[in-house]
């Protein structure tokens, strides 16, 4: 399985970000992808993740109502839509695939398959 991240940048608090997962297309049906983050100092943390076809998605306490993980079956792609960002948002997300159970999700160790990091800076 492959991953390739990208959509990171600077933004001002408040802003809007939309990071984009491109997954190989035999493992994009049957492996759930999820987003985590890591900021400087710090260890890699969940943030979303999305099932494998798409019926069930699962976020992280900290960006529940503000982020969006969502995949285009067309594309083999995964989402991840953040708004309403703030400083301590700032981190390097990574993508990353798993075909473990549901209770694995927010388990980093879980993840078999990463993507490159992209940079997500907010300023406030």
């Amino acid at each position: 399985v492959q991953l390739q991240a990208s959509g990171g940048g600077s933004v001002q608090a408040g802003g809007s970000l939309k990071l984009s997962c491109a997954v190989t297309r035999r493992a994009f049906g049957s492996n759930a992808v999820g987003w985590f983050r890591q900021a400087p100092g710090k260890e890699r943390e969940f943030v979303a993740t999305i099932s494998s076809r798409g019926g069930y998605t699962y976020y992280a306490d900290s960006v529940k109502g503000r982020f969006t993980i969502s995949r285009d079956a067309a594309k083999n792609t995964v989402y991840l839509l953040m708004s309403s960002l703030r400083p301590d948002d700032t981190a390097v997300y990574y993508c990353a695939s798993t075909n473990g159970p549901t209770s694995t999700y927010r388990d980093v160790n879980m993840y078999n398959a990463w993507g490159q990091g992209t940079q997500v800076t907010v300023s406030s």
